[in-house]
């Protein structure tokens, strides 16, 4: 005689008005190492540009020299750069996403998430700020300039908020669960994103490498702390 099988369990429904379970997501500590990470090498690099090391002076103005001679040579690409720099990947174009997921989230009923990715891209702008009136780093100067930016180098904006905004919003594709085609799609697009407004502010001949560099370290750090952050929040918090 065989015994009758255990009745399987059936999974409760999803609750109204919450994400799906997250899919694939970092767990809070790998989150904190990632960031952490992130934040020293910042740290390390934006010592060395406080000091003025000379290797990575060197290294800014070798890059800046010759990526302004091919600026000047191809004004059609420079305009290009300008164009993707000045309304594709602006700051305020990157911050007008982020409100909108802010907005569709709100609606949905997602009000934890909502806020938190509000304050964590507000937080980024302020860090962001702050450390260009810190360090007070000068922009390149050239005679023949194809392009103008203001206030102090480091770390670069763009590159920073790009970083940021591209960052949470993969944060959030990954959390609801989106299909694989929709996740791979969303990380190609950040990461072109993400070199490609760096680029740009390079061609352009308004940042260094290092502000450059600088601006996507502090961007990553601060988007896997607010990651981790949550995500331990989460845990003990029914809904988020």
């Amino acid at each position: 005689m065989h015994s009758p099988s255990a009745p399987v369990p059936t999974p409760a429904p999803h609750p109204p008005g919450q994400p799906p379970a997250p899919r694939r997501t970092p767990s809070p500590g790998v989150a904190t190492a990632l960031g952490a990470g992130l934040l020293g090498l910042a740290v390390l690099l934006t010592a060395l540009v406080t000091a003025e090391w000379g290797p990575l002076l060197s290294l800014d103005r070798a890059v800046a020299g010759w990526l302004h001679g091919q600026a000047v040579a191809e004004p059609g690409l420079t305009r290009v750069n300008r164009l993707l720099s000045d309304w594709l990947w602006d700051p305020w174009t990157m911050r007008a996403l982020t409100a909108l997921a802010v907005v569709v989230l709100w609606l949905r009923g997602e009000r934890p998430p909502a806020l938190w990715v509000a304050a964590t891209s507000v937080l980024g702008s302020l860090a962001q700020q702050a450390m260009k009136w810190a360090v007070d780093r000068d922009r390149p100067h050239w005679p023949d300039p194809v392009d103008s930016a203001h206030f102090a180098a480091f770390p670069s904006g763009h590159a920073m908020t790009a970083t940021v905004t591209c960052g949470l919003l993969l944060w959030l594709t990954y959390r609801h669960g989106a299909n694989p085609w929709v996740r791979r799609t969303a990380v190609v697009v950040a990461v072109v994103s993400v070199a490609g407004v760096g680029f740009t502010r390079l061609w352009l001949g308004v940042h260094w490498v290092s502000d450059v560099v600088g601006g996507w370290l502090l961007g990553g750090a601060l988007v896997w702390l607010s990651v981790a952050t949550y995500g331990r929040l989460a845990v003990s918090r029914r809904g988020w």
